[in-house]
């Protein structure tokens, strides 16, 4: 920056001496004394002038907007990396569509008005200050003059620049629901075909996009009062000039080399003039849009101890060693655990003590008991109270949650897979597994067999959320990247539910072997499941209503008993 700006300085001031060689030459022409040498040499001056102006002009470029773009790409990356350290609340209140809108429309604004609009604004100052000061060495009583309409520029850029905050801000809201809009149809396009829904859908987004034009149109409004409003101040003053200056020229106070000197000036005070709209709208773009970008950057994680407070840079042995520490022992404690979602009232899990060391853990219950909660609260998704969960002994909340989520592999009921290999979809639970590593959980989650007939086997692209496989499939993958991981604490959130009971219990039992002597938590409300677990925990309406084995929960627990019988009908 700081050379950007010397070298932007040494523009104008080289652009300053054109009019003073000008002068020159005209007063030279005007006398007796005009020579072809004269003319030459102001000619020489002009072009050397010139050269040194193309090549500083290189230099701010590249140096000022190389600036601006090295600022976009920080900022870019560190609103990634932010996101990535929120929790579920923060995308919960957040669409998609919004936050793409920071990483793209917002940051575009900021980058011109740290770019071009930084140069702008010292190059308008400068050239401003410089040809005042040049123009009143001339005759200060006609820079007055010249002056004259200043005032009018200045009233109506304060009156326009409010409009063009709160219009601009508009324009960057509709540009986010139109992305939101356009990714949400994308990643439902099967589900809109199902239901022909295609003209509807594109009904929609032509409205959004015609908000969206109105919009802009609304900010382009304002700008076309901000660009003539300048030229006009800078066309009045020339008009001014033209006439009081024509007069003292007439009259002989000033030279015709001052005149043309004067109205050369006065052309260079037309641009910063004009920059004053352009230098406005690039401000009140980047400020609306680096606004938006802090409130995105100030919101916190609401859980204590978060990623953004962890530091990744731990070497393999402190990894290991942490990770000890904090499995031995391997248990969950809760002691009287309450939690409440965000924005609601009623609480989903309550009053909750009990102790879960290794095993096979089943839980059940039946729709909004909270089995679902109670892993997201496991797997650190959600923040509780203090002194309510424990870990291997410690408080959760002591423990950071990059340390925590390292320990707990979470299989969640909605298979989340991305547009590559299955090889790389798995891999992600190990980074840098081996092919038989890879090969080995998917035996275990019973989907190596249907893996090694499809086209390409591990290396097939499955699609965007692996559309090319079945659900009870996709399941199995994200089980597979589970068993990889091989964390002491696997959580399976009733992500089962697609397969049939043949498949479920190959994956069972390839479970059993892979997790022995750890913590699993299986969510599920099929029975023959349930009956082959160590401990099972029934839920209802938030409270543990019971605990235990399936056999004294059949005859203790009413709760468990029914849905044992409602499936017993059903199979029947």
């Amino acid at each position: 920056l700081f050379f950007g700006f010397i070298s932007l300085l040494c523009v104008d001031g080289l652009q300053l001496f054109i009019p003073r060689v000008l002068k020159r030459g005209v007063d030279i022409l005007a006398g007796p004394s005009a020579s072809k040498p004269d003319l030459l040499g102001l000619s020489l001056a002009i072009v050397l002038i010139a050269i040194g102006v193309g090549l500083f002009r290189f230099g701010w470029r590249y140096l000022i907007i190389g600036f601006s773009r090295l600022l976009e790409q920080d900022l870019r990356n560190r609103i990634f990396g932010h996101v990535l350290a929120m929790d579920r609340a923060f995308f919960e209140k957040r669409s998609t569509g919004d936050i793409m809108a920071h990483a793209s429309n917002d940051l575009s604004a900021i980058q011109m008005a740290c770019g071009m609009g930084l140069v702008a604004a010292v190059d308008a100052l400068v050239m401003s200050v410089a040809a005042i000061f040049f123009m009143m060495l001339i005759n200060v009583k006609l820079t007055l003059i010249a002056l004259l309409p200043m005032p009018i520029l200045i009233f109506s850029t304060r009156i326009l620049s409010k409009k063009l905050h709160h219009r601009f801000d508009l324009v960057q809201s509709q540009f986010a629901l139109l992305t939101e809009f356009a990714r949400n149809t994308i990643v439902s396009i099967r589900l809109i075909k199902a239901y022909t829904m295609e003209v509807l859908q594109e009904k929609r987004f032509e409205d959004i996009g015609k908000r969206y034009v109105r919009s802009n149109i609304s900010v382009a409004i304002v700008q076309g009062f901000l660009f003539p409003a300048a030229t006009f101040v800078g066309n009045v003053g020339m008009l001014l000039v033209l006439y009081y200056g024509g007069l003292l020229t007439i009259e002989g106070t000033i030279s015709l080399g001052d005149f043309v000197a004067f109205v050369t000036y006065l052309y260079m005070l037309v641009w910063p003039m004009m920059a004053v709209g352009w230098v406005t709208n690039l401000a009140q773009r980047g400020y609306t849009s680096l606004r938006r970008v802090h409130t995105l950057m100030a919101s916190k994680s609401l859980l204590p101890g978060s990623d953004e407070d962890y530091s990744p840079n731990l070497g393999q042995k402190e990894k290991r060693q942490s990770i000890k520490e904090l499995i031995s022992p391997l248990s969950f404690l809760f002691k009287n655990l309450t939690f409440t979602y965000p924005g609601s009232t009623k609480p989903s899990l309550e009053g909750i003590s009990l102790e879960l060391d290794r095993g096979l853990i089943g839980i059940t219950g039946r729709t909004g008991s909270g089995k679902s909660t109670l892993c997201k609260l496991l797997a650190r998704i959600y923040p509780v109270d203090d002194n309510s969960l424990f870990f291997g002994g410690r408080d959760i909340n002591t423990i950071p949650v990059q340390e925590m989520r390292r320990l707990v592999g979470y299989v969640s009921q909605e298979a989340i897979l991305f547009s590559d290999t299955i090889a790389a979809n798995v891999e992600i639970g190990k980074t840098g597994a081996s092919r038989k590593d890879i090969e080995r959980a998917a035996k275990a989650a019973a989907i190596h067999d249907e893996i090694k007939h499809l086209a390409g086997g591990y290396d097939a692209h499955i699609g965007e959320r692996g559309v090319t496989l079945s659900g009870g499939q996709r399941q199995r993958v994200v089980l597979a990247r589970a068993l990889l991981s091989h964390r002491p604490v696997l959580i399976i959130d009733d992500s089962l539910s697609a397969l049939d009971v043949e498949t479920e219990q190959k994956v069972f039992n390839g479970i059993k072997d892979y997790f022995h002597e750890k913590i699993v938590l299986i969510v599920s409300n099929r029975q023959k499941v349930l009956a082959q677990t160590d401990k099972i925990l029934v839920l209802e309406q938030g409270i543990l209503l019971a605990h235990g084995s399936h056999e004294m929960l059949l005859k203790d627990c009413t709760v468990y008993r029914e849905m044992n019988q409602k499936q017993h009908l059903k199979q029947q």
